[in-house]
């Protein structure tokens, strides 16, 4: 993926409202739009999710967490998976729209994070630059950058609930078979819904 800094307010501004008319068309006409008509600087491989709250509540979230698909591809499947197919709400109906802000948050790759000890995890992990993926050989779970931040959560807890978000024990990161991995996200959202488009920062969180 393109360093963070490669992305322009512009650019983030493009992928949310790119996000949003996606879903539109899909509610609208239970049709897909074209990633052809998306711009072509964004035609490269990413992992990328799409997050869509209401009123301060998450109303869904979907995404990929590795580079599986072009940006401009994922982007569209995630927008209308995150709207029509997060199982933990019911499909959101266009006459909701005018209600949601859109959320963009493009992923580096994951890295594993290699350590002696657990507790050097608590090192290695800082909190609202670094998303988290946890995995055995049975489950995995992820959280984004931002949801520690959301939450007021301290390392060790941001790695609990990413354990528990997996399906595992709160202390499944002490046994040292278990993998996690880091990433970071570039993130951009609406401040209201069809509003201005700001970039989230992991500066904003110090």
């Amino acid at each position: 993926m393109r360093e963070s800094k490669e992305f322009s307010d512009a650019d983030g501004e493009e992928l949310v409202k790119f996000a949003r008319r996606a879903v539109t068309e899909f509610l609208k006409n239970n049709s897909k739009i074209d990633n052809d008509e998306f711009n072509s600087k964004f035609n490269f491989s990413s992992g990328v999710f799409v997050t869509l709250n209401k009123q301060d509540s998450l109303r869904g979230c979907i995404g990929y967490p590795i580079p599986v698909k072009k940006l401009s591809e994922g982007l569209i499947d995630t927008a209308i998976s995150a709207a029509t197919q997060d199982t933990r709400f019911s499909p959101v109906s266009y006459d909701e729209l005018d209600k949601i802000t859109f959320e963009v948050t493009v992923l580096t790759p994951p890295v594993e994070i290699k350590v002696e000890q657990f507790k050097d995890y608590l090192k290695e992990i800082k909190v609202g630059r670094d998303g988290l993926i946890v995995e055995n050989s049975y489950s995995s779970g992820l959280l984004l950058p931002q949801v520690p931040t959301e939450y007021g959560w301290n390392v060790e807890e941001f790695i609990e609930y990413t354990c528990q978000k997996a399906g595992l024990d709160k202390d499944a990161w002490k046994d040292m078979d278990t993998k996690i991995s880091k990433f970071e996200g570039v993130i951009f959202k609406e401040e209201t819904p069809n509003g201005n488009i700001i970039r989230e920062s992991y500066d904003d969180f110090l």
